[in-house]
C-alpha cells in the first residue's frame, strides 16, 4: 500500500456493522475515541436481513431486523460514530498503524476491530434468495417460534443441522431433514437423539432443487441424487444448515485462525497481533446470536480503550 505524507491516524477502526460492530462503536464513542466504522456491503449485517428478533432483551413484542440495526446505528452515532460506507479490500497488519484499503481510500489506525462477520453457505437454488424471511430461514433459534405447529424442512446432515431439527420441535409439529447421502455426519449421540424424536423423519440421497412460493414458501422440488427422480413437498418453512463461512479470506497472512477459518481469540478478544481484536461471529463458530455477538463488541472495545490508555500512561 502506498504511504501518505500527513494521513490522519485513527485511534480504532471497526471493520463490519452488524451487532459486534456497532455494539463497540457505541463503547468506543462513549470513550471518546471517536471510532470509524467500516460498514462493509450491508449495515446492521445479517441481523438487517432477518424479518423479526423476539430474543434481543428490551423487546417483550419483538423488532424487525432492520430496525433493531438502525436503533444500533443511531445510539453509536449519537456519542460520535463515524460511518464510512465501503468495503475493506485490503489490510496491512505487520506494523502500527494498520492500514486499510478500500476500494477507494487508505486508512491508518492505532487499533482495529474485525466484526465482519460469517455468511451462511447457502444452496444456491431458485427460490432460496427470494423467500429469505418468508419461510426460508437459517437460524432456528432465531426463528423457529414462527413456525408453531407446522411442517418445515432442515437440509443438512451435520451437527448443526441435528441440533436445529431438534430445537425446531419445541414448536413445530413435524421435521423432515433432507439430506444428500445415506447416512448423516452428525456425532453419534446427536443422531441418537434425532432418530428417537417422534417429530424427526429423514429423506435420504435427496437434495433440494428449487423453494417454490409466492407470499411464503410452500413447496420444495427434491430430487433423489440416486434414481433421479423428483418429487414435489408441500411444507412452510425450509432451515438451511450447511455451514457458515467467516469472512476472514482479508486476514489470513497475519491473524491465527481455527480449522474451519475462524479468527482465534482470548477471552478478552484479542488476537495474536498486539491491536487487532476480533469480535462476533467471525469469531464464534457456536453461538451466532444478536446478543452474544453484542457482548463481545462491548468487550473488545473496552480493551481498546485499555489498551490505548496504557500507551498513552507509559
Amino acid at each position: 500500500m502506498p504511504e501518505r505524507a500527513r494521513q490522519k491516524i485513527e485511534s480504532v477502526m471497526i471493520l463490519g456493522s452488524g451487532p459486534a460492530g456497532l455494539s463497540a462503536a457505541l463503547y468506543a464513542a462513549r470513550a471518546e475515541l471517536h471510532p470509524l466504522v467500516l460498514t462493509g456491503t450491508e449495515v446492521g449485517g445479517q441481523v438487517a436481513l432477518t424479518d423479526k428478533i423476539e430474543n434481543y432483551p428490551g423487546f417483550p413484542d419483538g423488532v424487525g431486523g432492520s430496525e433493531l440495526a438502525n436503533l444500533f446505528t443511531k445510539n453509536a452515532e449519537k456519542f460520535g460514530t463515524r460511518f464510512e460506507y465501503d468495503l475493506a479490500m485490503e489490510v496491512d497488519l505487520s506494523s502500527r498503524p494498520f492500514k486499510v484499503r478500500t476500494y477507494s481510500k487508505e486508512f491508518l489506525s492505532k487499533t482495529l476491530i474485525v466484526t465482519t462477520g460469517a455468511s451462511p453457505n447457502k444452496l444456491n437454488i431458485p427460490g432460496e434468495d427470494n423467500l429469505i424471511g418468508r419461510g426460508v430461514s437459517y437460524c432456528a433459534t432465531c426463528d423457529g417460534w414462527f413456525f408453531k405447529d407446522k411442517k418445515v424442512v432442515v437440509v443438512g446432515g451435520g451437527d448443526s443441522a441435528l441440533e436445529e431439527a431438534i430445537f425446531l420441535t419445541r414448536f413445530v409439529s413435524s421435521v423432515t431433514v433432507i439430506h444428500r447421502r445415506d447416512e448423516l455426519r452428525a456425532g453419534a449421540l446427536l443422531q441418537k437423539r434425532a432418530k428417537k424424536n417422534s417429530k424427526i423423519n429423514f429423506i435420504w440421497d435427496s437434495v433440494v432443487e428449487e423453494i417454490h412460493g409466492s407470499e411464503a414458501v410452500g413447496t420444495l422440488l427434491i430430487k433423489n441424487v440416486k434414481n433421479e427422480k423428483v418429487s414435489e413437498l408441500p411444507i412452510d418453512g425450509v432451515f438451511i444448515f450447511i455451514g457458515h463461512k467467516p469472512n476472514t479470506s482479508l486476514f489470513k497472512q497475519y491473524l491465527d485462525l481455527d480449522d474451519k477459518g475462524y479468527i482465534k481469540v482470548d477471552s478478552h478478544t484479542h488476537t495474536n497481533v498486539k491491536g487487532v481484536f476480533a469480535a462476533g461471529e467471525v469469531a464464534d463458530s457456536i453461538y451466532r446470536q444478536v446478543i452474544t455477538s453484542a457482548g463481545m463488541g462491548a468487550v473488545a472495545a473496552i480493551e481498546v480503550i485499555r489498551l490505548l490508555d496504557n500507551e498513552v500512561g507509559n
